[in-house]
């Protein structure tokens, strides 16, 4: 798979993709990242990507020809190219959507800046609008660092146990992860619970769920719910 990032600021992704699992990845050869400058498209000395919007306002707004010429120059490297922007007002990424993004070939991420992108890039040069989640940040550097990670470790051989993602907080996008409990069996009068102990596997799968459905009500019921 490849990722490629348009950014306005690159140096805001060194360090993320340098470690753990994400670097593990690109050493196989499984994943290949590449961050790409924006305003190495701008126009003119200065590299100009943005423009006050019409009609008035507060801010500057990324043009949509900087935008176009930027994605054309990237998806004549690969085929199955899906754009997608990152932008607060967009679809909430979940877990079945970065498993939807990890099947894919290629995936650009557009992090935007400012206030925002001229509408026709959202209308006419993108395949779909993400936000990580209802609030505002100062610009989609972070999420295009969150998504990537998510849909990176999903990639077929990228973790090293598989089924690893199988069992996890919203593989069920109704559940969330069972509490999990390893050694010492007591600290501080904290004991790990008895049936985790007892190796009576069809029981302790009980327990798991059981457990599964308490903490979604408890922490999130509107999952419960859904």
């Amino acid at each position: 798979m490849k990722i490629d990032i348009l950014t306005l600021f690159p140096k805001m992704f060194t360090g993320p993709f340098d470690e753990s699992i994400v670097k593990r990845a690109q050493d196989k050869g499984l994943v290949e990242i590449n961050i790409h400058d924006l305003r190495a498209y701008g126009e003119g000395e200065r590299k100009t990507v943005d423009d006050r919007p019409y009609g008035g306002g507060v801010g500057m707004i990324l043009r949509v020809d900087i935008v176009d010429k930027a994605i054309s120059n990237l998806k004549t490297r690969a085929k199955g190219t899906k754009v997608v922007l990152l932008e607060a007002a967009g679809n909430k990424f979940t877990q079945e959507i970065a498993g939807e993004l990890s099947k894919i070939d290629h995936l650009i991420l557009i992090a935007g800046h400012y206030e925002g992108f001229d509408h026709r890039v959202q209308e006419h040069l993108v395949d779909e609008v993400i936000s990580i989640g209802d609030y505002v940040l100062t610009g989609g550097e972070l999420p295009a660092m969150v998504i990537t990670d998510a849909v990176v470790r999903l990639i077929p051989g990228v973790l090293e146990k598989e089924g690893a993602t199988k069992l996890e907080s919203f593989t069920d996008p109704h559940l969330l992860e069972f509490p999990q409990y390893t050694r010492p069996d007591e600290y501080k009068d904290w004991k790990v619970p008895e049936i985790l102990l007892s190796g009576n596997h069809k029981e302790i799968e009980k327990w798991r769920k059981e457990q599964s459905l308490k903490k979604t009500k408890k922490v999130r019921p509107d999952l419960a719910s859904g």
